[in-house]
């Protein structure tokens, strides 16, 4: 049978709950089709999770994943494999910092270190799991597993070549200043991790309503991070003067709110106090902004647009030739773990198109905000074109990047209407070539929802990856969702 092709056959009905996003062993989205299924896979129902056939990698555990780790968890513990020793031992000391009597063993396995943990480590273990993205893939279970072979080591490196040949022409930089992760987050990882070289045991300061893991992994793993949510330079310049972090970290734009901070301010700021600027442009891609004068690294999940897939974990670090600390930053990178041949070789594969793909994406992202904003049902929507920062950081001809969000009138009992009735796939993730909805602050902040609304982020608020669709077909999905 064919894989499902989910920009003409989504997965939006109840019926399609738990089916992978795409239909794809290795897809790093599930469907999650109702306002309803949302709650009950928050909740940790046991119908829901169980009719989930894959889960967003970070999350959990990739079926493959699990069945390895079956074969090792302990009695009432748990196991989390990692593609290698050094990651493991990372996320082993982690455990033993915050849990000081937990059991923990490092188990080789089939080219893989699983982290083997009693119950007292196991929380501790999934976050580590969750925040910093080191976790081994699903391709790297099924080869340790043996149902894949494992591919050839020069066609990965020759993968590996090319992906960072096709970044470098993106971003217009040496290749050789770009490092490949096995997630976003794993890049982000690295990077704090080379500035706690530089700049030992100090905590991070965030600018913007932060994805949750930007904010988490400094404050879990590392030595802190404070968030701070406003524009003005002066409360900025006060709070860098008090906190003295190690790094200020920033996204290009903010998810889900889609807006940026002043980035030219912001990094003269920084640097003018010796500290670095790390910033992520997942969302707004390299592709559509300028950004290297003005940070010092750049992460990026390359899972998202650059794959455009939806079937591959990858992330890359940058760091900026125009930064201060450009050599020493360079000196003190040093990855627990590199970006796996079999998903490099996916990746490039994937993304050969990144060029053509990314600016359709944008265009037809554009299109459908610009709808949106005239429908009466929707009350307000949220899109980098009405952010000048991100404005002022647009290359020649740029896009917007692929992602809207939007507030629907009735609140949350419209939102909940509509999200039911959109044809279209409903899961988390996004970049991809098919479009994919998802109640956003439910899922990422479900514990913390009364935070999130005091920020601008209510409970309500739909987000939307805009996909390759048909501009006119995919608006009168949403002109039938937005029916009352």
């Amino acid at each position: 049978m064919s894989p499902r092709d989910l920009i003409t056959s989504p997965c939006w009905r109840g019926v399609d709950l738990g089916h992978p996003l795409p239909d794809h062993p290795h897809a790093v989205s599930v469907a999650l089709p109702r306002w309803q299924d949302v709650i009950a896979y928050e909740e940790q129902e046991t119908s829901c999770r169980q009719a989930l056939r894959t889960v967003y990698p970070r999350f959990g555990q990739h079926p493959l994943v699990a069945e390895l780790s079956q074969r090792i968890a302990p009695v009432g513990g748990s196991a989390w494999p990692f593609p290698t020793d050094a990651a493991a031992r990372a996320a082993e000391q982690h455990c033993r910092r915050q849990a000081a009597g937990a059991i923990t063993e490092r188990v080789p396995f089939a080219g893989l270190t699983v982290l083997s943990c009693d119950a007292a480590a196991s929380p501790h273990a999934k976050a580590f799991w969750q925040h910093t993205g080191l976790g081994a893939t699903s391709r790297q279970a099924a080869i340790a597993l043996g149902r894949d072979a494992a591919p050839s080591q020069d066609a990965a490196m020759e993968a590996r070549t090319l992906i960072r040949e096709r970044l470098a022409a993106i971003h217009r930089c040496d290749p050789a200043l770009i490092s490949l992760h096995p997630s976003g987050m794993s890049g982000l990882n690295a990077a704090l991790r080379a500035i706690d070289v530089l700049a030992p045991a100090r905590p991070t300061l965030q600018l913007g309503f932060p994805y949750v893991d930007v904010l988490k992994q400094p404050q879990v793993i590392f030595h802190g991070g404070e968030l701070l949510q406003t524009t003005d330079l002066n409360r900025i310049s006060a709070a860098l003067d008090q906190l003295n972090p190690g790094a200020v970290i920033v996204e290009l734009p903010s998810n889900p709110l889609l807006r940026c901070v002043d980035l030219p301010a912001i990094a003269q700021l920084a640097h003018q106090r010796g500290i670095p600027l790390i910033a992520d442009d997942t969302i707004g891609t390299a592709i559509n902004l300028s950004v290297l004068p003005h940070v010092d690294l750049l992460f990026t999940s390359l899972t998202k647009s650059f794959a455009g897939s939806g079937d591959v974990m990858a992330g890359s670090l940058l760091i900026s030739p125009d930064s201060p600390w450009h050599q020493r930053l360079r000196e003190a990178l040093q990855p627990l773990a590199d970006l796996s041949d079999a998903d490099a070789i996916a990746l490039e594969q994937a993304s050969r198109d990144v060029q053509q793909r990314v600016p359709q994406l944008d265009a037809n992202c554009l299109t459908l905000a610009e709808r949106l904003e005239q429908h009466p049902a929707i009350r307000t929507v949220m899109h980098p074109k009405d952010c000048t920062n991100f404005q002022s950081l647009m290359r020649p001809g740029a896009g917007f990047g692929c992602l809207l969000s939007f507030e629907v009138r009735g609140g949350d009992a419209e939102a909940k209407q509509v999200y039911d009735n959109l044809q279209i796939s409903k899961g988390p993730s996004l970049g991809t070539s098919f479009s994919l909805a998802c109640p956003y602050t439910l899922l990422a902040h479900y514990d913390e929802l009364a935070w999130a609304a005091d920020c601008g982020v209510p409970a309500h608020l739909l987000r939307v990856s805009v996909g390759l669709e048909d501009p006119d077909d995919l608006w009168q999905r949403f002109v039938s969702a937005l029916e009352p």
